[in-house]
C-alpha cells in the first residue's frame, strides 16, 4: 500500500497534476513492483500565503510525501527516490532543487483498509522488495 501526497503552489500544480501523477506512479510501479491499478494520489494546491519556503526555491517547489507499508529494502527506497528526481526533472521540468521527497513507513497493522486491519489483507503484490 502507498498513499501519495503532493504539495505545491496552486498556480503551478493545476496544469501539471495529471502528468505528475503519471510520472510518480510509474516510479512507484517500477521501483517497488507496485500493481499499476493501485494509484492513491492526493494533491494539495496551496495559495502563496499558505506555502512558505526558502528564497532559494522557485515557484515550482514541490513536496512529495509517500506513506507505505514498512518492509521495502533500503535499496528499493533509494531507487524510488532517485527515479522520482530523474523522471520528474525530465518529464515535468521540476529541478532537483525544487523537489523534496519523504517516505513514511508504518507497520501494516497500523493501516485500516476496506474494513480490515492492514496485516489481515491478502495482498496481490510483495512488500519485501
Amino acid at each position: 500500500m502507498a498513499q501519495v501526497k503532493v504539495f505545491g503552489l496552486r498556480s503551478e500544480l493545476q496544469d501539471i497534476r495529471q502528468e505528475l501523477s503519471e510520472t510518480i506512479h510509474s516510479c512507484v510501479v517500477d521501483a517497488l513492483g507496485f500493481p499499476s491499478e493501485k494509484r492513491f494520489h492526493r494533491f494539495f494546491p496551496l495559495d502563496r500565503e499558505d506555502f512558505l519556503f526558502p528564497p532559494d526555491r522557485s515557484d515550482r517547489y514541490t513536496i512529495i510525501e509517500i506513506s507505505m507499508f514498512e518492509g521495502r529494502s533500503q535499496e528499493s527506497k533509494g531507487t524510488l527516490i532517485r527515479m522520482l528526481y530523474e523522471r520528474i526533472g525530465r518529464d515535468i521540468g521540476i529541478p532537483a532543487q525544487d523537489l523534496e521527497i519523504t517516505l513514511f513507513e508504518s507497520p501494516m497493522q497500523n493501516w485500516g483498509i476496506r474494513g480490515m486491519v492492514g496485516d489481515e489483507l491478502n495482498l496481490t503484490y510483495r512488500v519485501d522488495v
